[in-house]
């Protein structure tokens, strides 16, 4: 590529506290398109990307960084009025690790919108690339906020989906959450030198570096709180959850729990903690 493609986002309509103003959708290229997160399954939202395009210019692919309905919901819909091949890691489970597999058939349900019967067209798997005439997309699997999410590099840009946004930090919420590996794509994203980073939700981070460092610090923070409150003696999640995210509004404290309980689980994994009488959310949680 000589020159920067054309990008353009599309909101769409869905904020909540847990999207902020919206699902960003990703628009990439001046006549062949990228659509990166279609967005959730609203009518109004496909018209508008409709809308979006000009005389000669075409959705040529569609990427879905990961299988949470927010993003990947209208994927067929616009595929199937496009033409455009559905391009992802996999289904909303691929890519869980090991431990999580484990746990799977122990942990409750949470309904942070998995969009269980999304399946990609094409399998993109990490490091492969994309082309348009002036574009190329590379992969770059980043599990952690879901198994199988990807960011997309365009050049020195990263489409950094759930996993790095300005607005707010990604929910971890085993087992389609895992803590391990989110910390980890959090390590390799920051080995790279980006100039920005487009999220799915919220406004561009204009700097991507201070931002990732600010993320790893976070998260550092967050099992700092929990080690210390379990120095206190053993404890459950309800109440680990009220002293780390004190302050939180309430409407949140759902998710910092699921958040508290991905903490936990690599902690036991590291032999930190210990579960009575097994790693579940209802478990009584110890130091070693």
């Amino acid at each position: 590529m000589t020159a920067d493609p054309p990008i353009r986002c599309l909101l769409a309509p869905n904020p909540s506290p847990l999207t902020g103003a919206g699902t960003n959708t990703w628009l990439v290229g001046a006549a062949r398109l990228a659509v990166i997160d279609p967005g959730p399954d609203d009518p109004a939202h496909l018209s508008a990307i409709l809308a979006a395009l000009g005389p000669g210019q075409q959705i040529d692919r569609i990427i879905v960084t990961h299988a949470h309905r927010d993003h990947s919901a209208l994927a067929q819909r616009l595929a199937a009025l496009t033409g455009a091949p559905i391009h992802a890691f996999g289904p909303a489970t691929a890519g869980r690790s090991a431990v999580m597999a484990r746990l799977a058939p122990t942990l409750p349900d949470h309904g942070e919108g998995l969009d269980h019967g999304f399946a990609p067209d094409v399998i993109l798997s990490d490091g492969e690339s994309l082309s348009g005439p002036d574009w190329t997309l590379r992969a770059l699997h980043t599990p952690g906020h879901l198994g199988g999410h990807l960011c997309l590099a365009l050049g020195d840009t990263l489409f950094s989906g759930d996993h790095v946004m300005g607005w707010s930090t990604s929910v971890v919420s085993p087992p389609d959450g895992d803590m391990a590996a989110y910390m980890a794509s959090l390590q390799r994203l920051s080995e790279t030198s980006w100039t920005r980073c487009l999220p799915g939700h919220g406004a561009p981070v204009g700097d991507p570096a201070r931002r990732l460092a600010d993320l790893i610090a976070h998260r550092r923070g967050r099992e700092a709180q929990i080690l210390a409150a379990l120095a206190e003696g053993p404890a459950r999640i309800p109440a680990l959850t009220s002293r780390v995210y004190s302050g939180t509004p309430s409407q949140l404290l759902p998710a910092a729990a699921r958040n508290v309980l991905a903490h936990l689980i690599d902690l036991a994994t590291r032999n930190l903690v210990k579960a009575d009488p097994d790693l579940h959310p209802e478990a009584e949680f110890a130091l070693r």
